[in-house]
């Protein structure tokens, strides 16, 4: 009987030490979740039907125009984009917070050459999840992109992570921003997007 107990004993051991063994196992070998970083703007302007016709626009008075957005995830914007076609040594892009209509963050941008894509990293800024922003630029150069018939496009628009909630415009000024208001399903002028990266 003694020796039944001990063998019991030490097989209860044994089985409580491949569990524990394998629950270690499993938590090690968790690899952690990698998000891709994404921008919308390829799939808005495919979506919309804005690629069809692009125009140069130079010198018609300064305005501030952009998108506004929300995001299906929890994330943050790590740099920002914008290709216009004149140089600009310091091309202004804000983001808003669109329901307050308050900026969040300004951003100066130098875009030494005309029609050329660049980037600029900024310190990343935490956006929310269902929660509208305006992303906006400050300029007086753009480029005009329209469907070929010229109709209207319906928002929103999925573009990823990313959905498009509308384009609009206002009459600016150098010292302040101020917040795009006349909206239009025409054409959007650009370009000019952000880089998003989901962390939740």
């Amino acid at each position: 009987m003694k020796t039944l107990k001990t063998i019991l004993a030490l097989l209860l051991l044994a089985l409580l030490t491949i569990s524990c063994s394998g629950d270690d196992d499993n938590n090690n070998n968790k690899v952690p979740v990698t998000y891709v970083a994404e921008n919308p703007l390829d799939s808005y302007l495919a979506t919309s039907g804005f690629n069809q016709k692009a125009v140069d626009v130079k010198n018609e008075g300064f305005y501030e125009f952009g998108f506004s957005f929300k995001p299906t995830v929890t994330g943050k914007i790590t740099s920002v984009f914008a290709k216009m076609p004149d140089t600009n040594t310091a091309l202004r892009i804000t983001l808003w917070d669109a329901s307050t209509k308050t900026v969040i963050h300004s951003e100066k941008m130098f875009v030494s050459v005309a029609n050329m894509a660049f980037e600029k990293t900024i310190v990343p800024i935490q956006v929310t999840k269902d929660k509208e922003y305006f992303l906006s630029v400050y300029s007086d150069d753009w480029i005009s992109r329209t469907k070929t018939d010229g109709s209207s496009t319906t928002y929103p628009i999925v573009a990823g992570n990313i959905i498009i909630t509308g384009y609009a415009y206002s009459l600016s000024s150098a010292t302040e921003p101020v917040y795009p208001s006349t909206k239009r399903y025409d054409y959007y002028a650009g370009d000019f997007s952000f880089l998003f990266k989901q962390t939740e």
